[in-house]
Formats: structure tokens, sequence, C-alpha cells
């Protein structure tokens, strides 16, 4: 992989992992139609792994006031200790579902037109519940119900397309939460099923010997991961500060034209087949 395609594809991980695009099915398309090196699901991963900093970065004092309120338990911190269980719960179906549709993850859901047909299916999704939904609630209102709802939705984003974010966030705007409400659940909830898919990896590439394999291309994945983490943090800042104001209509577009010119492509047999 050169070095210059990492760097893109670490800008556009970053970018498309917090905004409710999809950053597997960006990643899928540019290999695909862009002639890029087939990254496969190692450097993906990797990829997440830099998300995942820059969430740490971003979020580290809810964290901390989770882990807080679980030592010293009192009744000004009930919140934070539910907070906690429910992301716990919530990250346990989208856990079972990359553990067991690995396999397919890596070979079947990466065809350019299922990734088009679920960008555009998620898309409208999105704009009905950004649309018709009531935008009242604020996340001390959440419930297990609720976290336990929003991380079964996180099971589908295991299809490049869907997007995690995409998908939490739609499923949070359908419950009635508002749009910044929406968005901050989505990316505390990113936070524990990023790092146990890059912790899981890692054991495993470790594990069967591939890790010497790094070695050629120790820079481009160096460069890709930091690229990651810059874009990553911009995007999660970005989108809090957007929703104050704005809707999701620009991303709901933005997908759907993506689709659009995905299944042209696609149709019309332009780039490899």
């Amino acid at each position: 992989m050169e070095a210059l395609h990492a760097i893109i594809l670490g800008i556009v991980q970053g970018l498309a992992e917090f905004l409710p695009i999809s950053s597997s099915g960006h990643l899928v398309i540019l290999e695909h139609y862009l002639g890029f090196q087939q990254a496969g699901l190692t450097f993906d991963i990797l990829l997440h792994v830099g998300t995942l900093v820059a969430l740490v970065a971003y979020f580290w004092r809810d964290w901390w006031d989770m882990l807080r309120a679980l030592i010293h338990p009192g009744r000004h911190n009930r919140f934070e200790r539910r907070l906690f269980w429910y992301l716990v719960a919530a990250t346990i179906p989208g856990a079972l579902a990359g553990a067991l549709l690995e396999h397919q993850a890596e070979t079947i859901f990466r065809a350019p037109a299922r990734v088009a047909l679920l960008m555009g299916g998620v898309g409208l999704l999105l704009f009905l519940a950004d649309r018709l939904a009531r935008h009242r609630r604020q996340l001390p209102g959440l419930t297990f119900s609720d976290g336990l709802l929003i991380g079964l939705s996180q099971a589908l984003a295991i299809m490049p397309g869907v997007s995690r974010s995409g998908i939490t966030m739609t499923t949070a705007l359908f419950l009635g939460f508002t749009r910044e409400a929406a968005a901050r659940f989505s990316f505390l909830l990113s936070t524990p099923i990023i790092f146990g898919a890059g912790l899981y990896h890692t054991l495993k590439l470790f594990k069967n010997g591939a890790a010497n394999s790094l070695q050629g291309h120790l820079l481009p994945y160096t460069l890709g991961f930091l690229a990651a983490v810059v874009s990553s943090y911009l995007a999660i800042r970005f989108l809090l500060r957007f929703l104050q104001r704005h809707t999701f209509m620009i991303f709901v577009l933005y997908r759907w034209l993506a689709a659009a010119t995905v299944l042209t492509l696609v149709y019309f047999k332009v780039g490899p087949q």
C-alpha cells in the first residue's frame, strides 16, 4: 500500500466513521473504483483504532465521570452509573454480530452494489427519523430499553454502507431524542465496540503469526492511523456543534447521491467487475 493511499483512506475513515455516511462503505468504494490496493479488515481495524484514540481524547471526561460514579456511587451521579451499564448492554449485539459475521464482512458484504443500496436505504430511514420524530428527549432521559434498541441497530453496521453512527443516530431519533443527544450517545457507544474489535483482531493477528507482514507497510499504516486520529476528532467536534442548529438533511442527500452514483457505475459496468 502506498503512503498517499493510506493517508486518504485514513482521512475518509475518520470523517465517515462519525458523520452518518458509512466509513466502511466509502473504503470499499475507494478500493474498488480508484484502484487502491485491497486493504482488508486488518487495515480497516487499524484505522478504527485511530478513531478510538480520537473518541477517548474527546470524551475522556464523560468516561471518567462514569467510572468515578461506579467507584463512588451517590445520588448526584446516578445518571452516569446508569449510562455506563446501558452502554455495556448496547455493545453486546454489535460485538456478537462482528464475531459471527466476520467472514461476510470481508467478502460478500463488500460488493459495491450492496454497499450503495444500503447507503441509500439507511439514508431514507435517517430522513424519516429526522423529519417525522419528535426531537425532545435529552440524554439523561435514556432508559435501558432505549439503549438496547440502539445497540441492536448497531449490529447492522457490520454491513458496509449502513454506518454505525448513521444507524444508531437514526434509531435514537426515532425514539424521540434530540439530534445532539442522538449523536453523543452514538459516539459514546462507538468507544467499547471499536476497542473490542481492535483488541480482538490485534490478538488474532499475533496468534496467526501475521504481525511480521506489517513491517513492509509500517510507514503507510502509521500515516493512515494518524490521519484517522486527526480527521476523527475534527468530525466529532464538527457534528456535535452542527446538530445544535441544523438537521441531518445534508447527510441524507449525500448518501442518496453517493448511492445513485455507485449504482450507475455498476449498471454501466464502469470499473472492475
